[in-house]
């Protein structure tokens, strides 16, 4: 049914039946009226996240954030310096008569 919430605790305790081999899949999608697939989601997430599986611990590291800002800064300061770059080519081209 879409529009629903799931709390942590419910999306561990069906991902525990099916590991532990309680219930299938199939089982637990008819009884709580869920989609496989998003209990296959649910799985991967637990897989990949393990114990930070569905909570907010996905923000980005703040060091990351600072380096990605950096590197935004150098690239416009390329990008600048290519412009410049090219417009004085352009203008010793055209100073020398060539294109």
């Amino acid at each position: 049914m879409p529009g629903r919430t799931h709390s942590r605790e419910f999306k561990l305790d069906i991902v525990n039946q099916v590991e532990n081999g309680q219930k299938t899949t199939a089982q637990l999608s008819r009884e709580h009226h869920l989609s496989p697939s998003l209990i296959h989601r649910w799985r991967k997430e637990v897989e990949a996240r393990g114990d930070a599986a569905f909570t907010d611990q996905a923000r980005p590291d703040p060091s990351l954030e600072q380096r990605i800002a950096e590197l935004e800064r150098f690239c416009g300061q390329l990008s600048l310096e290519n412009t410049i770059l090219k417009k004085s080519l352009s203008t010793y081209r055209s100073s020398r008569g060539t294109k």
